[in-house]
């Protein structure tokens, strides 16, 4: 039995280069966002808020991050989720850092996740764009 276990994780350079290009997907776009992306255990490596994106958007980026890499899924995939098993919805819904908005992703690399990306203050769909343009920027797709 192995008593340690090596885990891939996100680099803080390539965080960076997310979200600086996720900014720069939002400004082709004409809106401003929060961008925040977290190493495989949830922990922020990088947060970028654009001049005059919503405050309270903070913290929706970093917990679309966060609900991205904990359960390993996008977090717009929830509502789906829900419609096959709407028991889930009463117990997960009042769970802290739980985000059902489209805008989070896993991160994934050689079948690992190793981090999540999560963008708020936009549209959800332009949200979801922008976290894309990030992970493209860093190879991942």
């Amino acid at each position: 039995m192995s008593t340690v276990v090596e885990a891939l994780t996100l680099s803080s350079t390539a965080a960076a280069q997310m979200c600086q290009a996720a900014v720069a997907h939002a400004q082709s776009l004409g809106v401003k966002i929060n961008v925040a992306v977290v190493d495989n255990g949830g922990n922020l490596l990088a947060f970028q808020r654009m001049n005059g994106a919503f405050l309270h958007s903070i913290s929706i980026a970093e917990d679309k991050a966060f609900c991205a890499v904990s359960f390993t899924m996008p977090t717009g995939a929830w509502q789906s989720v829900f419609d096959e098993m709407p028991q889930l919805k009463d117990g997960l819904v009042h769970r802290p850092r739980f985000v059902t908005l489209a805008g989070g992703l896993p991160i994934e690399h050689q079948g690992q996740v190793v981090g999540g990306i999560g963008v708020s203050g936009a549209s959800e769909e332009q949200d979801e764009a922008c976290a894309r343009a990030g992970m493209s920027a860093a190879g991942i797709s």
